[in-house]
């Protein structure tokens, strides 16, 4: 997918999660192979506090890219001491190796669409590893009960951007609350 061109035929939308997706799959994917395929080596984050900072800040891109415009002083959403709060808290936790057991249990190919039975919510995230388009969340989910673009956040929205994340929680519930979901 790295090399090849997208796919003729493409919304604006999709395109620019085919790009994403690309970068990902070109700049990214290591993180996530290292913990399919080798978690045993992840054991050293238990063993040093900086290992293990250095290990979350790094996750991908775009999370990097924010923590490092935090640092430098900008407001982001996140504060300084969310980020120490974060990872201090998975490491008087120990749960840095545990953390990352889903993708060595995980069979599944990523980002394929799975079709989940039950009623779906998705909250696109512009800064998400890529921003999933409605053409492509409905049929990866037939039973898409609420889905949302959203204008800031990436693949940790719920610590970068609580406050709309809790609002689009909301949104997505009340629906199935109300007995609006099918």
């Amino acid at each position: 997918m790295a090399r090849a061109p997208p796919p003729s035929g493409l919304s604006a939308d999709e395109k620019h999660a085919y790009e994403q997706l690309a970068f990902f799959y070109k700049h990214g994917l290591g993180y996530a192979n290292e913990m399919a395929n080798r978690p045993q080596t992840l054991y050293a984050l238990a063993d040093s506090p900086v290992g293990l900072a250095a290990w979350m800040i790094d996750h991908d891109a775009a999370s990097e890219g924010l923590i490092a415009r935090v640092f430098a002083g900008n407001s982001e959403g996140l504060t300084r001491d969310d980020i120490l709060d974060n990872i201090t808290l998975y490491w008087f936790t120990n749960t840095a190796i545990s953390s990352a057991r889903l993708y060595w249990e995980s069979k599944l190919a990523f980002f394929a669409p799975k079709n989940i039975p039950i009623p779906v919510a998705v909250s696109a995230f512009p800064d998400e590893l890529y921003q999933a388009p409605r053409s492509w969340t409905e049929k990866a989910y037939p039973k898409l009960i609420h889905y949302n673009r959203l204008p800031k956040g990436g693949h940790f929205a719920a610590w970068e951007q609580p406050d709309l994340f809790v609002q689009e929680m909301r949104t997505a519930f009340k629906s199935l609350h109300s007995g609006e979901a099918k």
